[in-house]
Order: C-alpha cells, then sequence, then structure tokens
C-alpha cells in the first residue's frame, strides 16, 4: 500500500471510467470513505461529513458507477457488484489505505462486499441499513423481508421505473411513502432525475441475476458497526440481528428509534456518533 496522499482529489480514474469525489477535511486527518445509497449522491453525506471534519477526520464520497458523468457504462454487466467493489478499492488504493469505510443503502452492500474481499484496504467498516449479504439471504425465509423488497422485482422491468420516478408528483408521492422528506425528494429531482444519474443507479439492481453463484458470502474480519432504524420500511430487523453471525471481529448493533431509512440525511448527529464509537472503539 502506498504512502497516504496529501492533495485534494475531485476525481479518479477506474477501468476506463472517471468517478467525481467529494474530498474534505482536515488533509492529514484519517481517512473515511462514504458510500452513498439509491437514489442518492455523494452529498447526501454532507451533515455526518461535516460532523466528522470536526473530530479530524477527512472524508472521501465518491459519485459510484452510474452516478457520475463520466462513469455511466451502458450495459447491464457492467454494474456487477464486483466492478463496484473494484471501483471503490481503487479509489482507496488512490488515496492510500487503508481508510475507516462507511455506506448506506447500496453503498453499503458495496461496502461489506469490500470487507469480505479486500479486508486489508479497511481499518473499520460502519453499515447502514443493509445487514450482512449472508443474514440478509437468511432473512428473505421465514420474515417480512421480501414483502419489504417488492420494489426490486418492478425496478428490473427496462424503462418502467425510469417512466415512473421521472414523473414529479408520482415519484415525490412513492418517495415520501417510504420516508423522505420533501427536501430530500427535491434533491432526488435535482440530483438524480435532472442530473442524469436515474438509470445508472437502477442498473444496479438489474445487474443483481448477474451475481456469480459460486461466491458464497464470507464472514468480515474487520471490527464493524451495523446500524439500522425501526422505521426503515425498506429492511426487516431479522436480518440486521442476524449479521453479528457473520462478523468475525468487534461488532455492535446499533438500532436508531423512529428514524426511517433515510438515516443520513435524517439522523446525522446519530449516524456520525455510530462512525466515530466504532473508529474510537477500534
Amino acid at each position: 500500500m502506498s504512502g497516504r496522499t496529501l492533495e485534494r482529489i475531485s476525481s479518479y480514474t477506474h477501468d476506463g471510467l472517471v468517478f467525481d469525489v467529494i474530498d474534505d477535511g482536515p488533509l492529514d486527518g484519517d481517512v473515511v470513505v462514504l458510500l452513498h445509497g439509491f437514489p442518492e449522491r455523494a452529498s447526501s453525506w454532507h451533515q455526518v461529513a461535516a460532523r466528522l471534519h470536526a473530530h479530524g477526520f477527512r472524508t472521501l464520497a465518491p459519485d459510484q458507477r452510474g452516478y457520475s458523468p463520466g462513469a455511466r457504462p451502458p450495459r447491464r454487466r457492467d454494474h456487477r457488484l464486483e466492478l463496484l467493489t473494484a471501483d471503490v478499492a481503487a479509489l482507496v488504493e488512490r488515496v492510500g489505505g487503508p481508510v475507516h469505510l462507511v455506506g448506506h443503502d447500496w453503498g453499503a452492500i458495496v461496502a461489506w462486499s469490500l470487507a469480505q474481499t479486500r479486508p486489508e484496504l479497511l481499518r473499520t467498516l460502519t453499515a447502514f441499513s443493509v445487514p450482512h449479504p449472508g443474514a440478509f439471504a437468511r432473512s428473505m425465509r421465514g420474515s417480512l423481508q421480501p414483502l419489504r423488497s417488492w420494489y426490486v422485482g418492478v425496478f428490473q422491468v427496462r424503462g418502467l421505473a425510469e417512466r415512473v420516478l421521472a414523473r414529479p408528483a408520482l415519484a415525490a408521492r412513492i418517495l415520501r411513502r417510504g420516508g423522505m422528506s420533501p427536501a430530500e425528494v427535491e434533491q432526488f429531482r435535482t440530483g438524480i432525475v435532472e442530473h442524469g444519474a436515474l438509470r445508472g443507479g437502477l442498473m444496479w439492481y438489474r445487474a443483481l441475476g448477474l451475481l456469480d453463484r459460486r461466491q458464497v458470502p464470507r464472514h468480515v474480519t474487520v471490527p464493524t458497526t451495523m446500524v439500522w432504524s425501526d422505521g426503515d420500511s425498506f429492511l426487516d430487523r431479522s436480518g440486521v440481528e442476524a449479521t453479528e453471525h457473520y462478523v468475525d471481529a468487534p461488532y455492535e448493533l446499533v438500532v436508531l428509534r423512529g428514524v426511517t431509512h433515510w438515516i443520513p440525511a435524517q439522523a446525522p448527529d446519530a449516524a456520525a456518533e455510530a462512525v466515530l464509537e466504532r473508529i474510537s472503539g477500534t
């Protein structure tokens, strides 16, 4: 691993693609990489990042594959999880790791993947909302998770979700039902739909069927915190509670009361505290 890069980066390249990055906080601080989910971008972390900066940490938040204008490959297979994971590994290697890794929603899925396949790149892991993939698979049997994941099947229909979510009134109704605030819905309209990132984000779901079935979920060996909110309408608690069985390292489950799925935006103090507690407890 190369030494830490003590210069700002606004972008980096990998696999012939160019990824935009928000790089902020003290340059000489320990690095925290923040991975956004769907349908959000790197800016969704700005409140959490500000709190981490106040504690001396440098944050790197990339607009991931399908979201950055220079990283929107057209094919479904170009959005496989192994490629999303390799994109983040390239960022860590670019800045000089290991780093503290944080992910929310789909960003948590990528974070779990990197922790399983490249643990040497990480110092800690904090996953928001989405449990370890092995625990999630278990939750698909004998819980409400299949019902909570109804939208995944809808997103597989090419063009349908694009048409629905591009209609402001209909999109607002759907997203508000999922817990987003009016301001967050507006950010979706401007930052995702008008920015041209909607199709790229949906391609992550459509590439799910291209997962290598031979790959068995591995146990994570880096210190880990799982953060879940009891107002989450997308993720059932059963998978969250099973996650501890897939972590062979110091582990903590943090449950936020009265918070919806959108933790970084709606509970930034609690989110930052969970990250800082994981880092300081390592």
